[in-house]
């Protein structure tokens, strides 16, 4: 498979809450380093998710935003 996306991290699912809709997903991509993903039921399913299920999170936007207090 080759993608555009530039910013690809491979983890482990450490949780699944599924929704009526979606799915919130769970993914370690280090040690202590969790990313969240939501993403709908069907793909979810599709996916065959389950926790300890290694994946790639995938990211590619046109700006990030940073923000202080």
């Amino acid at each position: 498979m080759k993608l555009s996306a530039r910013n690809v991290m491979k983890g482990k699912v450490t949780s699944i809450e599924i929704g009526a809709v979606n799915a919130e997903v769970e993914v370690e991509i280090a040690p202590g380093v969790l990313l969240t993903s939501i993403i709908t039921k069907k793909s979810c399913e599709g996916l065959e998710l389950e926790v300890g299920k290694e994946v790639y999170a995938l990211t590619k936007a046109s700006n990030v935003m940073i923000g202080v207090d």
